[in-house]
């Protein structure tokens, strides 16, 4: 089913670049940004470690497929996601029909690099390898990022205006 939202949604693994080429390309189109992380952390007032403290990853993935669900409601808007939104099959399905979905890949070594310094990210917290889990959650969702996704950006090596350039470049050609 093809959407008539024009929507942007941005889809890939934590320290892809999501929300910082979202809030951009929002400004650079001059649409309104929402960040499926900051929208839950919003509605309850709690960090998503937080959360994922007291009602476990599945809990907060419930909480992520409502929000989700509401936002891509909307139209005329860019959206970031979390990296493990793509996990359950009903938020593949909104996904699919949210507007244009672009998949931010980025090599290993430069997410390693991204999520060196956060303390905000509950699946690296207690890592003992973090290159082994970012590896790991790559490899088994890259398959869901790309499915979902009408086109994929690498952003290995590449400035925020590059990256925001493609994307635009690829928006006009789709449409």
């Amino acid at each position: 089913m093809e959407s008539t939202l024009k929507n942007i949604v941005l889809v890939g693994p934590m320290g892809s670049g999501k929300t910082t080429v979202g809030r951009r390309l929002a400004h650079e189109l001059n649409q309104d940004f929402f960040d499926t992380d900051h929208e839950i952390i919003d509605k309850t007032g709690v960090s998503i470690d937080h959360i994922f403290d007291i009602e476990g990853e599945e809990g907060f993935r419930e909480r992520e497929s409502k929000i989700l669900e509401n936002l891509c409601q909307m139209s005329n808007i860019i959206l970031a996601t979390g990296g493990g939104i793509v996990i359950l099959p009903k938020n593949r399905e909104i996904l699919k029909n949210a507007g244009l979905v672009v998949y931010l890949s980025s090599s290993v070594d430069q997410l390693l690099r991204r999520t060196s310094k956060s303390k905000t990210r509950p699946l690296l917290e207690n890592s003992i390898d973090r290159r082994k889990t970012i590896a790991d959650l790559v490899e088994a969702r890259d398959v869901y990022y790309r499915e979902v996704a009408s086109f994929v950006v690498d952003t290995t090596g590449k400035k925020l205006h590059e990256v925001i350039t493609v994307i635009i470049r690829e928006t006009e050609n789709v449409e």
